[in-house]
């Protein structure tokens, strides 16, 4: 915006306005009203404003949430109020709840006949304590619990977390501490754990331990990359603003300050609404996108709070009522593998069981065996075993601490403590389902089996991949038709496809006659395709369509592929030695040999050299990088990428300074936008048609 008649001054203040609203729709609500572009827009615009015009910084700018310079230290921090903790219920029953509220009512001296108590009852978050100090409403401090009366300073790192807010909304007293609990959602710690897996670098142990890590990271440009999250819970120092008569409505305040509050919580009524809460929560516990590890009662009435007062620094009118531990010590009695749908091979922990989270677990993944290396567990190891929610058991690691019992929870007749000596743990060479060959690429730390066409254990996932719409496009044959072929033993490997009958489909669960015909027929015609679409059907690892397409078009028939050496295959056109080794693996597996000769024979064919004549034919886009945006008149995404990619074009996902073209359709979006702004050429439909009709490049 560059209207003269508004200063600089004032439309930084729009902007961050504007910007603050927009965060806490985004990560607070998770209702955004403009797009990723918009706001982007306006955060480049703001940041130009405080470049140009430093003294117009503020410390509740948006632009201030990422600093870049390394802390040396955690300054300490005094609470102006201590950050006491509260008593710990380790009944797990309803009569935890029963015995709070009995203490409860006793210290009011309440009789027997007398209301029920009013209670607040929220969720026990699984992270770490922080004390968000406010004045006039923009953050100025972020302290850790510490000790309750003197905390660590961690301002810089809390201000990279997007949920919490660097300026309250209609809020300007002189003082405002909100305390809450900084912690990791469930599906962000996996993805965390799986990219430091992917590195080759060291897993996080839990949510907490690695939102913790990440609060008291020195480097706030790494703090930065952890996607953190906050839940506010209570209050501490509060000059200038009137503080509400009841627990549940100050959090409510804060709400709508901006604040993020969780809505998993109630006010209930005596011993009674305790008990319902604490069951329900119970019940949802797994489903929560985040880990609790109990629940918190509260009296409601702040007035009733002060009249309880406390006792050995701890509340009388508060209490945290735990479930059953999501992490247990039991011991690790062997080590076997399992076989995945995509060939993946997985060390699996066998157990002595034990109850954690919620279930009994007996078995607990390693994930691979480099991360086995690093965690150190040898069979007969007690071992930590954790499971929360929906996520598979793992083995957390050894325990180390030498007063462990190493025999614990034992029955009789099992090995006792570890020995001297246990050999290292070893992957086999040869898959454990079919015997095809261990492959373990040197860029990856997966080994994976290569028989895709044989194993068993890839059964279901080879043939709906075979049979998809950009391979050999069976009509009719999707997940759950592919589930009972294989369950019912109709189907064991792919040539037993194409030896289905309407008499053999007739009896499997919903197939009538119509949908067995229909079956039938869909692969009928699926015996006539072509050579990419077959070699891409067969599922080689790396191997994509566009590979295949090259393969077909430099070698041009299919037993000059399966033949080919490594060498020869890395004359190929984006054929690196990954993709080389691994394609020459496959064919050198004999039941992979097999199962194409028996495609063959059942009838698959396609215009034998037509790899080679596509080599001949121009090729306009030889090197060109065309990213599709929007919906083109006549030509779906689909197929306008098979267009471009017969003229030796790639397609991209994303527009960069390296595209070549960009092609436009009806309601383009951001990636439009960006072309514009690196002065990329854009194409319509008839622009495109036009380019892939002009004569190749010398």
């Amino acid at each position: 915006m560059n209207d003269p008649e508004i200063s600089p001054a004032e439309r930084a203040a729009t902007l961050r306005q504007r910007l603050q609203h927009h965060a806490h729709r985004y990560y607070v609500l998770d209702a955004p009203e403009i797009p990723d572009a918009e706001y982007d827009r306006l955060f480049q615009e703001l940041q130009a404003i405080e470049a140009a015009h430093p003294e117009l910084l503020t410390a509740d700018s948006p632009t201030q949430r990422v600093l870049g310079q390394l802390l040396p230290g955690f300054a300490p921090v005094r609470h102006a109020v201590a950050m006491l903790s509260i008593r710990t219920e380790t009944d797990t029953e309803a009569s935890g709840a029963l015995a709070f509220d009995a203490r409860v009512r006793r210290e009011l001296e309440l009789a027997e006949d007398a209301p029920p108590v009013e209670y607040a009852a929220e969720l026990k978050f699984d992270g770490l304590a922080i004390n968000l100090r406010y004045d006039r409403g923009v953050l100025v401090q972020a302290a850790t619990r510490g000790d309750g009366e003197t905390g660590e300073d961690v301002t810089q790192n809390i201000r990279t977390v997007n949920k919490i807010p660097l300026r309250l909304i209609g809020c300007d007293a002189p003082v405002l501490e909100v305390r809450g609990e900084v912690y990791l959602r469930r599906d962000d710690f996996e993805r965390m754990n799986e990219r430091q897996r992917e590195r080759g670098e060291k897993t996080f142990v839990n949510p907490r331990n690695a939102a913790a890590g990440a609060v008291r990271q020195l480097d706030p440009a790494i703090a930065a990359q952890r996607p953190l999250s906050f839940f506010a819970y209570g209050l501490g120092e509060v000059q200038g603003w009137p503080v509400p008569a009841t627990h549940s409505a100050t959090l409510d305040a804060l709400a709508s300050m901006g604040v993020p509050v969780c809505t998993d919580r109630t006010v209930a009524l005596g011993a009674a609404g305790l008990v319902q809460f604490h069951r329900a929560m119970g019940a949802e516990r797994d489903a929560l996108p985040f880990d609790i590890d109990g629940v918190v009662y509260k009296v409601n009435s702040l007035a009733l709070q002060q009249r309880l007062g406390f006792v050995t620094r701890e509340p009388r009118w508060a209490v945290a009522h735990k479930y059953p531990a999501q992490e247990q010590v039991t011991r690790l009695e062997r080590i076997e593998i399992q076989v995945g749908r995509t060939g993946k091979l997985t060390p699996v922990a066998k157990l002595v069981p034990v109850f954690v989270g919620g279930t009994t677990v007996s078995n607990a993944t390693l994930h691979n065996l480099f991360e086995l290396r690093r965690k150190g567990v040898r069979i007969g190891d007690p071992v930590i075993v954790r499971r929360a929610g929906d996520v598979i058991p793992e083995v957390v690691g050894r325990v180390v601490d030498r007063t462990v019992d190493r025999t614990v929870d034992a029955p009789a007749g099992t090995p006792g403590p570890r020995s001297p000596y246990v050999p290292n743990f070893r992957f086999p060479r040869a898959c454990p389902v079919c015997g095809s060959a261990v492959l373990r690429e040197k860029a990856s730390i997966a080994h994976c089996c290569t028989g895709g066409l044989f194993c068993a254990a890839q059964r279901k996932q080879a043939i709906l991949h075979f049979a998809s719409r950009r391979a050999m496009d069976v009509e009719g044959l999707g997940d759950k038709r592919v589930d009972q072929l294989v369950d019912s033993g109709l189907v064991r490997t792919l040539p037993d496809l194409y030896t289905l009958g309407p008499d053999q489909l007739a009896g499997l669960d919903r197939m009538g006659d119509k949908s067995a015909d229909k079956l039938v027929e869909g692969l009928a015609r699926s015996r006539q395709t072509t050579l990419p679409r077959f070699l891409y059907a067969l599922g080689l690892r790396h191997v994509g369509e566009a590979t295949a397409r090259d393969l077909a078009r430099h070698f041009g028939m299919l037993d000059r592929v399966m033949d080919a050496s490594e060498a020869q295959l890395l004359a190929v056109n984006d054929v690196g030695p990954v993709v080389a080794h691994s394609i020459r693996t496959f064919f050198d597996q004999p039941h992979n040999r097999e199962v194409v000769a028996q495609l063959r024979a059942a009838g698959i064919t396609w215009p034998e050299g037509e790899g080679a004549a596509a080599a001949h034919q121009p090729q306009p886009l030889a090197g060109k990088t065309l990213v599709l945006t929007g919906s083109l008149p006549h030509l779906s995404r689909d197929a306008a990428k098979a267009l471009i990619e017969a003229a030796g074009g790639k397609v991209a996902g994303s527009v960069s300074k390296k595209t070549s073209f960009v092609v436009a359709g009806e309601e383009a979006g951001s990636k439009l936008d960006r072309a514009r702004e690196l002065g990329l050429t854009v194409l319509d439909e008839p622009g495109l048609r036009a380019l892939l009709a002009a004569p190749a490049a010398d």
